[in-house]
């Protein structure tokens, strides 16, 4: 992994930070790189840390470049993921904690692992999942924002800034359930699952550090959005903006901005 990947181009919306890439394999070494230090600075005062990732193709560089930092004592980790589809076989290659663990958990080994299962009761997994969640601080949180401007499954329809819940049950909305197709992860709509459990936007707010990846063409009206629009639930990920500590990585084919 390269750490001195250096952005084209770094501004600040609000509070939020943005570095720009030219590629997305340069924005994912760097992200990599980034939440590897964050993480052995954290190690170095603290005894444990506690982590929720996000399932995605948008993550695929970040999570092989955090693969191959050096010098994390994972065992000191311990990790969540941020959502899950509802009805899928417990074995389904697009289910989002079999994603993480192929690409991230079974390589790196974390102490304790967290996945969500969606496959019974619902209500009452919500409840194992938030208190889960809620036994400690989160100190980093990895993420990317969905083409409607979802963080998570909060998709506009679902999502609110000031959730009493700490995991809900969603109805995906169709833009949503389109850019699965368009990820490749499922080959029609109809296979796309209507359902899923996600973490609430304030359970992602509540993190110390939040790392948010998002490359790639099919994104560039959702980042445009995100630095330029209102805050609001019409597209979540703006309220990005109001997190003290959230860098947002963009490459060349998701931002369109002016660079430098």
């Amino acid at each position: 992994m390269n750490e001195t990947v250096q952005p084209l181009h770094t501004k600040t919306v609000d509070r939020l930070k943005v570095n720009i890439y030219a590629n997305r394999e340069l924005l994912g070494a760097a992200a990599g790189s980034h939440v590897a230090d964050k993480m052995k600075e954290l190690l170095s005062s603290k005894n444990r840390i506690r982590m929720i990732f996000a399932a995605a193709p948008s993550q695929n560089e970040f999570l092989q470049a955090l693969c191959s930092a050096e010098g994390i004592d994972w065992e000191r980790v311990t990790v969540f993921h941020m959502d899950e589809y509802i009805g899928l076989a417990p074995q389904a290659p697009q289910r989002f904690g079999s994603f993480l663990s192929e690409r991230l958990f079974d390589r790196v080994n974390p102490g304790v692992v967290h996945l969500i299962d969606s496959s019974g009761d619902i209500e009452a997994e919500c409840k194992r999942y938030a208190a889960l969640l809620g036994e400690a601080p989160v100190d980093i949180v990895a993420l990317g924002i969905g083409e409607n401007g979802h963080i998570a499954f909060n998709d506009p329809p679902v999502a609110d800034f000031n959730d009493s819940a700490l995991v809900k049950s969603v109805e995906l909305d169709m833009p949503c359930r389109r850019q699965q197709v368009n990820d490749g992860c499922f080959a029609s709509l109809e296979d796309v699952p209507t359902h899923a459990l996600t973490l609430t936007i304030p359970t992602l707010f509540s993190g110390a550090h939040l790392y948010c990846m998002v490359p790639g063409a099919t994104k560039t009206a959702a980042v445009r959005q995100t630095l330029g629009g209102p805050i609001s639930t019409e597209c979540p990920s703006t309220i990005l903006r109001r997190h003290p500590d959230c860098t947002l990585y963009v490459d060349t084919d998701s931002y369109d901005g002016e660079i430098g």
